[in-house]
């Protein structure tokens, strides 16, 4: 037989409707008489009913999650410390994939409304005339999209951007691709912010190619556009297009980085995997879900206390050199492998 309200109530020697605040509001509750309630729920193995406790508190202490693709590693990490974070907070975490569709994104939101407090947008592809449409339905908390008023996490794309070209540079190059991804995409429109900006000042010529769905197979097609100009070095929006790259140069002949160095973006586990080891711009995924969900529970305890406005938080990145990137290959040499 489960254990109930009435049997906690019993043992601490309180009232059933003391049990209840002391999960439910816990600052109504004498701080001593708190404690002896948790303690003794603990000891018999009491868990509050969260569908009960919604309907006194009016929470559900559900957190939504929506991410643009699951089957990019980028987001399980995502999830993985979001999750992590919902947890010390005792809160369960609703998980969405919108396959890229901003359309489905709106409908996913409006479809979770009822069941969470609040919601996280992981790299959020709405336009603007959609976001304004969505921003009154509930509490979001924007991940990789700058909104304001309310609150979001950044990764410094442009400055990772930066250090990749800066470190082909150093290398020697003096002309890359940059194989764009989702014209939708925030952390795209910073990549080619930061690209354009480290191009002024080393002198390296950027061709920008694309757009690209963010995913394996547009590497693929990507690679034979790269090879069809005279650059000797390919920066991918992301890891996925970048290991797409280095597939179809392995098919083509084209040697890495001897002949093409390549830089993904991300860091995702298989970039140290691959051969050759991809050198690509590390993101602090775990963080950025933990840091995500944390400013979404602040956001809902400040809002029942009246306070609004919006926070910021900017995580940095750091260029991870591994083995696809190396001096260009000298003049006379830049075709091999090309026909």
């Amino acid at each position: 037989m489960s254990v109930t309200i009435h049997d906690v109530a019993h043992q601490a020697r309180v009232s059933a409707s003391t049990v209840s605040r002391a999960f439910t509001t816990p600052e109504m509750v004498r701080t001593s008489t708190r404690e002896r309630v948790l303690r003794v729920a603990d000891e018999v193995g009491y868990t509050p009913n969260r569908a009960a406790r919604g309907l006194i508190t009016g929470k559900t202490a559900n957190i939504g999650l929506i991410v643009p693709d699951l089957g990019n590693p980028l987001f399980p990490a995502i999830l993985k410390g979001a999750q992590a974070r919902a947890l010390l907070a005792d809160h369960a975490v609703f998980l969405a994939d919108t396959d890229e569709n901003p359309d489905l994104e709106v409908n996913l939101i409006k479809a979770m409304v009822k069941q969470v407090d609040g919601i996280v947008l992981c790299s959020s592809r709405m336009s603007e005339s959609q976001l304004r449409g969505v921003l009154n339905l509930t509490d979001l908390t924007f991940l990789n999209r700058k909104v304001s008023g309310v609150p979001v996490v950044l990764i410094d794309s442009a400055d990772g951007m930066r250090q990749a070209v800066e470190h082909l540079a150093a290398l020697g190059h003096k002309k890359a691709a940059y194989l764009s991804g989702p014209p939708t995409s925030w952390s795209n429109r910073e990549r080619r912010k930061g690209l354009r900006a480290a191009a002024r000042t080393t002198g390296v010529e950027c061709v920008e190619l694309g757009p690209f769905a963010p995913k394996f197979e547009a590497g693929l097609q990507a690679a034979d556009l790269v090879l069809a100009t005279d650059v000797t070095a390919v920066l991918a929006f992301n890891d996925l297009i970048a290991l797409g790259v280095l597939n179809r140069l392995a098919d083509r002949g084209v040697a890495v980085p001897d002949e093409m160095s390549v830089i993904g973006f991300d860091d995702i586990a298989f970039a140290a995997m691959c051969t050759p080891p991809l050198t690509t711009v590390f993101t602090p995924k775990e963080s950025a879900g933990r840091a995500a969900v944390e400013l979404l529970l602040d956001w809902l305890d400040k809002k029942s206390l009246g306070h609004t406005g919006g926070t910021q938080r900017t995580l940095g990145t750091q260029l991870i050199v591994r083995s696809s990137t190396a001096p260009p290959p000298p003049v006379s040499a830049g075709s091999v492998g090309r026909a």
